[in-house]
């Protein structure tokens, strides 16, 4: 060991006596303060953001100085090692070391040592800048930067073990530098070649090295990728060991391969058994886990237990959404199911081709004379498609019913006899994928009996199968809708009170906007509903309390004559946005911190609810008005260009009144559920989409019927909050920073490299 050492002392001595080592550092310095300061303007202010570590240095789809270097970090390396070995060769000195009582292996080992610390010197580098952004960043997340530091370490690692048998293969530094550029230059892009055919598709990802460098820089280290950059560099030294021995040895070309092709069995059967997915040790370094599921998933798949999880992806050719899941898209999809390999390996992913016309093509065939024929080969040109490789949708019929799914992508996962669909999300959707909770839900549903929502259809009611203003299809039944509740993990239908029965064990029955009187049957069987302890949502409107309060009589809540009105500059005195009670914190936790913001839910045309307090129902406001804004009024509202005043004389009412109530008993061993309110509208279709002011609607209405089904469903898949979230970085600040990095800082390294190589000439 003490002789490696020495030599290693020795290499450095002579890389940093030489101008290429000090060159590329000041090169190196010179690249970073370029990123580093063109990232700071974004960050001056003192504004709140989020995940600042990552966001500067690590995130891959934005500014990410350390994911940036990825694509650069090969140029520095072949510099440095082109001599290293190449220089012995040349002067003749290779033939000292063949006679000396040194082994040939410690030399290796000695120069691939000094070629780490010159590693280390340039993350050294790297790292200054790092803690120049933490200097500016409170609560910045070190662990994450540290294990994204020891990844380009090892990256670089590997680079150095390459460039050093490439440097064994001839005399000549320059050939040795630009064959090392053009092998660093190919283990860097392979990865993008033959990613649309099978067969080689998993070869050339395993021999991509920065992409197995992402993973860590986002902040997972796993053993499978340390295992792979140790082995890489195992290999390559023990190919340059074997080379210099063979020089001096007399051994047949079959005798040297079959020496070489042995390293090589050995370092990827080392590489492929740590990659068994069992195998593979991971620690997510991040401050909030972002690289790993939340404990509500975790639970999920443990419950799920040993048995495997088939997820079979079925994509249509002539469809849009085909473009997320080509061929060439195959590694990235599975690079989306790793977080949940993590927990349960047997998660077996399955993806089958067809195609099949989209709904709503048939009038432009129409119009463009076209037959199915003729568009399928229009198609299969356009995409560029092979249909040998793809089913029919007969043939896929066969396979699976996928009716009512749009012909867009979809996967549908199976488990002991039970399936269930994951879907994808088109525009204006950014995310196109499931999130979590999406994937959570659809895991969750194959072991537990989803929650059933029931809409009645008597009087007239709102329609959850209708995508008009005034109805509910985004938020209930929409399949292309993330957050509609078929995709949160319920199951959604409809009853008709006159002529069915309400089914039993469902979540509960939702009666919105009546505009006819139930009949006494109708009446009837609601009322015997509620004693059995069914959960219920009943939804009025203003001027309709003939029809709501007989529904509400047993309830001991009444909706009082009248619309709430609220001053506004800006929008109609019908459109009220009373604020979150105490009672919907209670009622889901989850909307503590939209309570502590004082957010708002938007309900057009509004009424005021009374409740008893001393009934069988306990009973608890959800939404309360501004006492100082808004007032009860009473008769007809006229909305012209007066505005609407208070008027005590015709029965006016200024206050703060209940828009939603929540009301709550024991029943039959279990919390009876029921929620009042005197809006039908705030989570119609027009209202969840509302964009010109920020409103908490589609939250509020999730966190209502996550309460019918006491916390199953949606699956709460949220995680805390970055700390990392401000900056003390001002404008005033950026000037110094800017002379630290473009000047100083560069001219000492010139400085002190200069001083040392005048100096090193003298002796």
């Amino acid at each position: 060991m003490k002789k490696i050492i020495q030599i290693a002392r020795l290499e450095l001595s002579l890389l940093f006596y030489s101008p290429v080592a000090w060159l590329l550092t000041i090169t190196l310095f010179v690249q970073l303060s370029l990123m580093f300061m063109g990232a700071m303007p974004a960050l001056t202010g003192g504004q709140d953001l989020s995940f600042l570590t990552s966001s500067i240095f690590t995130d891959l789809q934005k500014i990410g100085i350390l994911s940036q270097m990825l694509e650069h970090l090969y140029l520095y390396i072949p510099l440095i090692t082109m001599g290293i070995i190449s220089r012995e060769l040349s002067s003749g000195s290779i033939k000292l070391l063949y006679s000396s009582p040194v082994k040939l292996s410690q030399v290796i080992y000695g120069k691939f040592i000094s070629m780490l610390a010159f590693n280390f010197v340039i993350i050294m580098v790297m790292a200054f800048f790092v803690l120049l952004g933490a200097w500016h960043v409170p609560n910045f997340d070190f662990p994450h930067i540290i294990i994204a530091l020891l990844a380009i370490y090892l990256l670089l690692s590997a680079y150095a073990a390459i460039g050093i048998f490439v440097s064994s293969l001839t005399t000549y530094q320059a050939v040795a530098a630009i064959s090392t550029f053009v092998m660093l230059a190919f283990m860097n892009y392979i990865g993008t070649v033959g990613q649309d055919l099978d067969f080689i598709r998993d070869l050339t990802h395993s021999l991509s090295m920065p992409s197995r460098t992402e993973r860590m820089i986002a902040g997972l280290l796993n053993s499978r990728d340390v295992i792979y950059y140790l082995v890489i560099a195992g290999m390559f030294l023990a190919f340059t060991i074997t080379k210099l021995e063979l020089e001096r040895l007399s051994r047949t070309a079959f005798q040297q391969a079959i020496r070489y092709v042995g390293i090589l069995i050995i370092g990827l059967t080392i590489a492929y058994l740590s990659s068994r997915q069992p195998l593979i040790g991971y620690y997510d370094a991040t401050a909030t886990k972002v690289n790993t599921i939340t404990r509500a998933s975790q639970e999920i798949l443990k419950k799920i237990g040993d048995g495997p999880i088939e997820v079979t992806e079925y994509i249509n050719g002539l469809d849009g959404s085909y473009f997320n899941s080509t061929p060439a898209m195959r590694i990235p999809n599975i690079a989306r199911w790793e977080p949940y390999f993590r927990f349960k390996p047997n998660i077996n992913l399955k993806w089958v081709y067809y195609y099949d016309s989209v709904p709503g093509i048939t009038p432009h065939l129409i119009e463009q004379k076209m037959s199915y024929k003729q568009y399928v080969n229009f198609m299969v040109n356009v995409n560029e498609l092979d249909l040998g490789n793809f089913s029919t949708a007969k043939e896929l019929a066969q396979q699976a019913d996928l009716r009512g799914e749009d012909a867009r992508l979809v996967m549908q996962l199976r488990y002991k006899g039970k399936s269930t669909f994951l879907r994808t999300f088109p525009p204006p959707d950014q995310k196109f994928w499931p999130s979590e909770t999406e994937t959570a839900a659809a895991l969750k549903r194959l072991t537990t009996t989803p929650p059933k929502l029931v809409f009645a259809t008597d009087g007239y009611q709102r329609s959850m199968d209708k995508m008009g203003d005034r109805d509910y299809k985004i938020l209930a039944n929409n399949k292309a809708s993330r957050y509609s509740l078929i995709n949160q993990g319920f199951d959604v239908d409809s009853v008709s009170l006159e002529h069915n029965e309400i089914p039993k064990d469902i979540a509960a029955l939702i009666i919105a906007d009546p505009r006819v009187e139930f009949t006494a049957k109708a009446k009837a069987k609601l009322q015997r509903y509620i004693r059995e302890g069914g959960n219920l949502m009943i939804a009025g409107e203003p001027g309709k309390q003939n029809v709501i309060n007989p529904l509400l009589d047993s309830l001991g809540v009444q909706m009082l004559n009248g619309t709430i009105v609220q001053k506004s500059r800006d929008y109609s005195y019908d459109l009220l946005t009373p604020a979150l009670a105490p009672g919907a914190v209670a009622m889901d936790k989850g909307l503590q911190q939209y309570y502590s913001y004082k957010m708002i839910v938007s309900m057009p045309s509004a009424g005021a609810l009374s409740y008893s307090t001393n009934g069988i129902f306990n009973a608890h406001p959800l939404l309360m008005s501004d006492a100082q804004s808004t007032w009860l009024k009473k008769g007809k509202i006229v909305l012209d260009s007066a505005a609407l005043e208070f008027d005590p004389v015709k029965g006016d009412q200024q206050g703060s009144f209940p828009t939603a109530l929540m009301l709550t008993r024991k029943a039959r061993n279990k919390e009876q559920r029921i929620i009042v309110t005197a809006d039908a509208d705030f989570f119609n279709n027009m209202e969840l989409n509302r964009s010109n002011m920020r409103t908490l609607n589609s939250a509020f209405a999730m966190s209502m019927f996550r309460w019918f089904s006491y916390g199953e469903f949606p699956v709460d898949a949220s995680r805390p909050l970055s700390k990392d979230n401000s900056t003390t970085l001002t404008k005033e600040s950026i000037m110094p920073l800017q002379v630290l990095c473009y000047g100083v800082l560069p001219g000492v390294l010139f400085l002190t490299g200069l001083i040392i190589l005048i100096r090193r000439k003298r002796k």
